[in-house]
């Protein structure tokens, strides 16, 4: 009821405004704007809590309503003057929003009108650049032809400076070189255009093929005249190749161009080559042969061959005087030094330089000469042809082949007889040093082409040293200690041969280790200690055997040791058995003044062990006996002992070693000694008193070592 009241009286007061007030529409929608929006806040106040308290206390609302309804239209009254009082300015504000709606009007225009011609220029931009996509296309097609056509140009003008390179100017000048490159350039452009089927190319085919000709005749001149140079004698042919060498374009122009004038002269640079290096060669093995010692080993160089069977008396009469002794064929001496790098890769022998002055070499240093003189020779060919001919892999070794072949041939050939016929190992062994390490400095230098001729030249070196010293063992095996002569505990000349021998191969072997050598070596060491154990056997005595083996095993052992490693087979074997029969020595040489004494402490000690001592408790006679025995003798016997093994053995330091081996062995037993006759069951025995003092006897012993 209420709220319908006042709703009514704010439409009443609105129908009002809009009946009495002669405003716009713009005023008039904004003053009912204002009416609502006071309706809405009468509404939300109604709703407050004053409000409703007043109403529920009675407040008459007529009343009130009138209030209201003539505050209305006195604030009416006053809104009719005030905008009668503005009606100018509203007129104007009117005249001033028309006024702009027209210039809004014309400013849209215009903003449209330049709308349209932003769509123009950009339809124009798209325009231009695709006009500048085709030109740029269009320039660089030119471009590329262009390029294509001054090559084309440049390629088939011959310039007049070629043309009179080629024909008058001699080929060694660095003129016609450049020429001769430029000329090779225009000939494959020319053949390029041919297989185009370009027409300009005939505009110059014909110019370019007679100067083709005439460099071909030029350059073939050039090369033959070189390579008949090789042929004149005493010439060194390495200076014309370091020519040619200079000019291997020349080669390279020919085999591209002129393939039988390059096989021409490729043939005639074989053919020349292969005679000078086989007639050079021939030459020179042939010279080197001449200064080689006259006498060379024989079939009864071996060594278990009596020293008498080598020669009869009249054939030593009439021949010439040896130049060497015959151990050397068993002794290495300085035939090794032939494998240090110094003399391995040192200048060759001239044979007429060692001819007047009358010097003779070994096989191994003639062998050596020739083939370090076919290594460099060959070294350098094969870089030579690989160089100028522009060849490798088997086509390199193809034509070295065709250049070295017969040279190579002879080599083996002649090596081949020589070798069936030779007795010296030593000799043979070097040989085949020689050709391990020739063959490891081609390696190095990484040039194959003697590969096959080193591997020949070990096929046929190795068997031949195999069979010298299965020969060598044989003749040790069937040796007959009965058929050589006199006794003597001295070293056996056979044994100081073997030990000359296995000292030489061994060292040698060392660089570079073959095991069927080693092998062989151990058949041959066996064969030696069975043949010292058959000398020994022949003596009577065994004090005469071991000093025999003794002084071999000590002498073969000091040899050995000279050049071979302390740790080999061969120095390990025999320290063993030196070692053994030492010992063996040491026991038999106190035996005869001390055996008593030494078999008591060994007997007493076994009782000792088993706790039985008291077995020998009724031996006091025995005991004393040795006891003064020993005392009375113990000086003489020691310098008697001293004085018979330093005559018994030839190393001098072998005999020392010996006597204070008994010594010491001698104070050990007599200590021993000591040790029984303090047990308790010897403690009461008068005679102990008479034992001399340990340490005064070895005091006194050191007195008679030997100083050497």
């Amino acid at each position: 009821m209420k709220w319908t009241v006042r709703k009514r009286l704010h439409i009443k007061a609105w129908l009002r405004c809009s009946s009495v007030l002669p405003c716009s529409k713009l005023t008039f929608v904004t003053n009912c704007c204002s009416l609502l929006s006071a309706a809405v806040h009468i509404q939300a106040n109604l709703e407050d809590d004053l409000v409703k308290e007043a109403l529920k206390t009675g407040v008459d609302l007529r009343h009130y309503s009138k209030q209201v309804e003539a505050e209305l239209q006195r604030i009416e009254q006053a809104s009719i003057k005030d905008y009668i009082k503005e009606s100018q300015n509203i007129a104007l504000l009117h005249n001033q929003i028309t006024a702009c709606d027209s210039i809004l009007e014309r400013m849209e225009g215009m903003l449209s009108g330049f709308q349209s011609d932003l769509s123009s220029i950009s339809s124009e931009i798209q325009t231009l650049q695709q006009q500048s996509v085709s030109m740029n296309v269009r320039l660089k097609n030119r471009q590329a032809v262009r390029s294509h056509l001054s090559q084309l140009v440049d390629e088939l003008v011959v310039p007049g400076a070629m043309i009179s390179t080629i024909l008058d100017s001699p080929v060694t000048e660095q003129e016609f070189l450049e020429q001769l490159h430029e000329l090779n350039t225009k000939i494959n452009f020319a053949k390029e255009l041919s297989f185009r089927e370009t027409l300009a190319c005939s505009d110059i085919q014909d110019i370019v093929d007679r100067l083709k000709l005439k460099a071909v005749s030029k350059i073939r001149e050039f090369i033959l005249q070189k390579i008949y140079s090789f042929r004149k004698p005493m010439t060194n042919y390495q200076i014309p190749q370091n020519t040619l060498l200079k000019y291997r374009f020349f080669y390279q122009f020919l085999l591209a161009n002129e393939r039988t004038v390059a096989k021409e002269i490729r043939d005639e640079y074989v053919d020349t080559m292969s005679k000078i290096y086989y007639s050079y060669f021939k030459s020179y093995s042939g010279r080197l042969l001449k200064v080689q010692y006259e006498e060379v080993a024989d079939k009864d160089d071996l060594m278990g061959v009596e020293d008498t069977a080598k020669k009869d008396i009249l054939h030593s009469f009439f021949s010439k005087p040896s130049l060497k002794s015959r151990n050397t064929i068993f002794t290495l001496g300085q035939r090794g030094a032939i494998l240090s790098p110094a003399e391995l890769e040192g200048p060759i022998l001239v044979p007429h330089t060692a001819q007047r002055g009358d010097s003779r070499y070994p096989y191994e240093t003639l062998f050596r000469s020739q083939h370090y003189a076919l290594l460099d020779n060959g070294c350098r060919e094969y870089l030579f042809l690989s160089d100028f001919f522009m060849v490798a892999g088997n086509s390199a070794l193809d034509l070295f082949n065709s250049i070295m072949g017969k040279t190579l041939s002879m080599f083996l050939k002649s090596m081949s007889t020589y070798v069936s016929d030779c007795y010296d190992s030593i000799a043979v062994f070097l040989c085949i040093h020689i050709i391990l390490r020739f063959r490891a400095i081609t390696a190095k230098r990484n040039i194959p082409a003697l590969d096959k001729y080193w591997e020949a030249v070990l096929e046929l070196l190795w068997p031949r040293f195999e069979l010298i010293l299965e020969m060598n063992i044989s003749s040790i095996r069937n040796t007959d200690p009965q058929k050589l002569g006199v006794l003597d505990t001295r070293p056996h000349y056979i044994t100081r041969r073997y030990a000359e021998f296995s000292s030489a191969i061994v060292s040698i072997n060392q660089t570079f280790p073959n095991e069927r050598t080693n092998a062989l070596l151990g058949q041959l060491q066996i064969e030696v200690e069975n043949f010292v154990l058959k000398m020994a056997a022949e003596f009577p005595s065994r004090r005469d055997q071991l000093i025999f083996l003794i002084n071999n095993y000590d002498m073969m052992l000091s040899v050995l040791m000279e050049r071979a490693a302390d740790d080999s087979k061969e120095v390990e074997g025999f320290q063993q058995l030196l070692l053994a029969r030492t010992q063996e020595f040491i026991e038999e040489i106190l035996s005869p003044p001390f055996g008593g004494m030494i078999a008591f402490v060994k007997e007493a000690e076994a009782l000792m062990e088993k706790g039985q001592l008291d077995r020998l408790k009724n031996d006091e006679a025995r005991i004393t006996q040795l006891v003064r025995g020993f005392s009375s003798t113990w000086k003489q016997s020691v310098e008697a002992m001293s004085q018979d093994v330093m005559r018994s053995f030839t190393n001098f330091k072998n005999g020392t070693s010996i006597i204070q081996g008994a010594l010491t062995q001698l104070i050990q037993y007599y200590h021993g000694f000591h040790k029984v006759l303090n047990q308790p069951t010897f403690r009461s025995l008068a005679v102990r008193s008479e034992l001399i003092n340990l340490h005064h006897l070895m005091v006194e012993v050191k007195k008679h070592k030997p100083n050497f």
